[in-house]
Parts: C-alpha cells; sequence; structure tokens
C-alpha cells in the first residue's frame, strides 16, 4: 500500500498547487486556457504511449461508455461547473462543496468500515476549515454539486477501465477526448477570441499545468487509485487545499490563518485514521503497462 500512498498523496498535493499557479494565466481566456492545458497534455501523454511502446487497446462498449462518461463529466463538465460556481459564488462556496470528495467516494466505493467513515469526515472537516465557507447562493450551490458529480466521476469512471489499459492509456484517451469538448464549450462562451498568443509568464503557466498538475497528477492517481480502492485514495484529495496554502506560503501570495492551519492537522489526522481502517473489498489489480 506504500507505493499506493505515496502516489495517492502525490497526486493531490500537485493538484492542490493549481489554485497558486493559476494567477499566472487568470488573463487567458478560461476555457481556451482549459483546452489549450489539455492539448498539451495529451499530447505529451500520447508520445509517451507510443516511446514506451503501448499497442492501442480497442474497447468494449463497457469501457467506451466509462471513458466518455469519465471525459464528459470528470474533465470537461467538471471544470465549467468549477468555473461557472466560481463566477457565481465565489471560490470558497465550490472549494467547500468539493472538500466532500473524500466521504463521497467512501461511501460511493462499497461498504466502508466505520474507521474509513470516521476518517473521511475527519478530513472533510478539515478541508472546509482549510478551504473556507463561501458565502453562496442557489446557481453557485448548483455548478458546486455538479462539480462533485464530476470529481467522483473522475475516479469512479476509470477503475472498470485501469484494469485492461493502465494509467497512462487513461490519462491520454481522456484528456485527448476532453480537447475538442472544451474547445465548443470555449467557442459558445467566449467565441473566436477563446485563443490568442500566451506572455512568457501564461506559457510556463500552462507549462505546468500540463505537465505537472495534468500528466504526472493524472497517472501518479490512476496508478494508485487501484492499489488503495476509492474509498482510502478518496482521503487524500483532503491534501488539494492543505497544498494550495503550502503553495500561498511558498510564493509569497498568502500567509495561512489559524483556520487554515486547524484544517490542515485535521486532514492529515483524518488521512492517517483512515489509513488503518481495513479494506471492505479487494484492490483492483492494475496490468503492467504493455
Amino acid at each position: 500500500m506504500n507505493k499506493g500512498v505515496i502516489g495517492a498523496a502525490t497526486a493531490m498535493f500537485l493538484v492542490g498547487t493549481l489554485a497558486g499557479v493559476s494567477g499566472l494565466v487568470a488573463g487567458y481566456p478560461i476555457y481556451g486556457g482549459q483546452a489549450v492545458r489539455y492539448f498539451v497534455g495529451a499530447v505529451t501523454l500520447l508520445i509517451i504511449t507510443r516511446v514506451l511502446g503501448l499497442r492501442f487497446i480497442k474497447l468494449t462498449r463497457r469501457e467506451a461508455v466509462c471513458l466518455a462518461g469519465l471525459t464528459l463529466l470528470g474533465l470537461v463538465a467538471f471544470n465549467v461547473c468549477v468555473i461557472e460556481s466560481a463566477h457565481a459564488a465565489g471560490p470558497g462556496l465550490v472549494g467547500t462543496v468539493l472538500g466532500t470528495v473524500p466521504l463521497a467516494l467512501a461511501l460511493a466505493g462499497g461498504r466502508p468500515a466505520p474507521r474509513l467513515l470516521v476518517a473521511a469526515t475527519v478530513v472533510v472537516a478539515g478541508a472546509t476549515l482549510a478551504t473556507g465557507l463561501g458565502s453562496g447562493n442557489l446557481p453557485g450551490l448548483l455548478w458546486a454539486l455538479g462539480a462533485l458529480v464530476g470529481e467522483v466521476s473522475f475516479s469512479l469512471l476509470a477503475i472498470p477501465l485501469l484494469p485492461r489499459l493502465g494509467a497512462i492509456r487513461v490519462s491520454a484517451y481522456s484528456t485527448a477526448l476532453a480537447v475538442p469538448l472544451l474547445m465548443v464549450v470555449g467557442f459558445v462562451d467566449e467565441g473566436t477570441g477563446m485563443f490568442r498568443v500566451p506572455t512568457l509568464a501564461e506559457a510556463l503557466g500552462f507549462a505546468y499545468l500540463a505537465i505537472v498538475v495534468t500528466v504526472v497528477a493524472f497517472f501518479l492517481w490512476y496508478t494508485s487509485l487501484p492499489k488503495l480502492g476509492p474509498g482510502h485514495a478518496g482521503l487524500f484529495a483532503g491534501l488539494i487545499p492543505v497544498a494550495a496554502i503550502v503553495t500561498g506560503v511558498v510564493l509569497g501570495i498568502a500567509t495561512p490563518t489559524a483556520y487554515d492551519l486547524l484544517g490542515a492537522g485535521l486532514v492529515i489526522a483524518g488521512i492517517v485514521l483512515g489509513l488503518t481502517a481495513r479494506r471492505s473489498q479487494a484492490p483492483v489489480v492494475a496490468p503492467n503497462e504493455a
């Protein structure tokens, strides 16, 4: 389980650094920027599959449905919902709702052990404190709930795909499929202005988001998910706001409050507690990438 723990923790920490780096691309059209991010990530992943000699695998009907759902809900709809919720009510509300991901995955992953449920609840409490409670409104809440569905789908719909496709193929296929969908959303929302030549700072920001937050984090998460199962892996989603706090301190753009530090402590305590809970089901065995 140790490799799964390290991979899942690293993946969610890297995702959490997105908050600090997003300032570099804040002036770029939002949906156009997401399309650029996934395009660069998809090209990188497809090059990796070629270099490693990973052959294309024809999907079964069930796998095709899962991949389509993973792309549509876990990548495209998730991004749309996060962006629109933040527009409607600020980032605090969607951050708080997404803080419930550990509990949602624990419940969705089967019949969780009582200790795992307690641990997930502690992680949720810590993530909520670290994120900060937003003022919120009904449209913002509905968009945030949509983002929660997308985040849960990102993990649950990948589980049936990983045994045969492996982490690299699932990451490559889903990111590649997300690009045209995000371009459609961007064209509807931003028109022909969805793309422009990025500044040097924006290019560096997109490179980080595409390579580190997308390619590396996706690979680590999908490698760890079968080893830990959704309930245990989901605990590490609580590290996202913790990583955002750490990134803010490192970049000198934010100073954590006492609530931030207390929340971070609760997240870590909840993860440690949850890792001592027994597994309710055997882990999914991921193949060697071939």
